[in-house]
C-alpha cells in the first residue's frame, strides 16, 4: 500500500518544478502581451488613432471611472458644490476626446506594476497626461484585462486625478 502512494508522491514532487516552471513561462509571454498593450495605449494616444485606442479594450460590460484626489476634490467641490465624488466615463468618450484634441496628447506611465495568471492581469502604474507637452493632470490608474484567446483586452479601467488648482474653472 505505501508503495503507490509513495509512487504518487514522487511523481507529485517531481512534476511540480516542472509545472511551476511552465507557469513561470506562461505568465512571462502574458506580461510580454500585456506591456505591448500598454505601448499600444500610449502610441494611440500620440496618434490620435480612435480605432486602436479602442481595440484595446472589450467592446461591452466594461467600465471606466476617474477619481478625483482629495486635494482635487476640496477645489472642485467649493467651485462647484454638487460635484460627485467620482465621474463615470467610457473608453468611447476618451477614443473621442482624444481623437478630436488639436493638440499633441500623450500620457507617461512610471512604476508599471503588472500582475497575472494568464488568463486575466492587473496593471497598475502612475501617470501623467499630458497636451502640447504640458501636464494637464496625473495620478495613478489601475486596468483590469482579459486573456480573449486572440488577445489582451482592457475590461475595467479605474484612475485617480489630480489637477492643479488654478485649472478648475
Amino acid at each position: 500500500m505505501k508503495t503507490p502512494l509513495l509512487a504518487a508522491l514522487g511523481f507529485l514532487l517531481l512534476a511540480g518544478p516542472a509545472h511551476a516552471a511552465a507557469a513561470d513561462a506562461a505568465a512571462s509571454e502574458a506580461e510580454t502581451r500585456i506591456k505591448l498593450v500598454i505601448d499600444s495605449f500610449q502610441s494611440a494616444i500620440i496618434k490620435k488613432d480612435k480605432a486602436a485606442l479602442s481595440a484595446l479594450f472589450l467592446p461591452a460590460n466594461n467600465s471606466w471611472i476617474a477619481v478625483p484626489t482629495e486635494q482635487t476634490y476640496r477645489v472642485v467641490h467649493a467651485k462647484h458644490p454638487k460635484a460627485r465624488r467620482f465621474m463615470p466615463g467610457s473608453y468611447t468618450g476618451f477614443a473621442d476626446f482624444i481623437a478630436a484634441s488639436p493638440g499633441r496628447m500623450e500620457e507617461k506611465f512610471s512604476n508599471v506594476k503588472i500582475e497575472t495568471d494568464g488568463a486575466v492581469a492587473s496593471v497598475y502604474f502612475d501617470f501623467a497626461f499630458l497636451a502640447n507637452g504640458r501636464r494637464q493632470n496625473r495620478g495613478s490608474e489601475a486596468w483590469q484585462l482579459i486573456n480573449t484567446g486572440s488577445g489582451w483586452k482592457i475590461n475595467a479601467l479605474v484612475y485617480s486625478i489630480d489637477v492643479d488648482p488654478a485649472q478648475v474653472k
